[in-house]
């Protein structure tokens, strides 16, 4: 595992728990601004609380999400092994060249032929 690799580990790890405790502290733990009675939760308190509460989970998917991409992407070719595969390209490349020419050389013979 490469080190990207395990930060996106850790980025999607925090991002999931992050989220999860937020969600058990918003609906479960205590009363809102410190107030004494639970039932307390008016109408004001959700009409701030629902919108704060879904932009906050949308941000924890989206880190969590990136995070699982980079957890799961292989990590890319040293520039090395890149390197010396575009060099074998450009060696191999006037080989298919020279072919190519022949083959439309004997093209432009056999066009001669049958119009003649």
């Amino acid at each position: 595992m490469g080190k990207d690799q395990a930060i996106g580990g850790i980025i999607f790890a925090v991002c999931v728990i992050v989220g999860v405790l937020y969600t058990i502290g918003l609906l479960y733990f205590g009363a809102p601004l410190g107030t004494v009675d639970k039932s307390a939760w008016g109408t004001e308190f959700w009409l701030i609380a629902i919108p704060v509460f879904l932009a906050f989970i949308a941000i924890m998917a989206i880190g969590a999400w990136i995070g699982w991409t980079m957890a799961t992407t292989p990590p890319p070719k040293p520039i090395e092994e890149i390197t010396s595969e575009m060099e074998e390209k450009k060696e191999e490349k006037p080989v298919e060249e020279a072919a190519a020419e022949l083959e439309e050389e004997k093209k432009a013979e056999r066009k001669k032929k049958i119009e003649k």
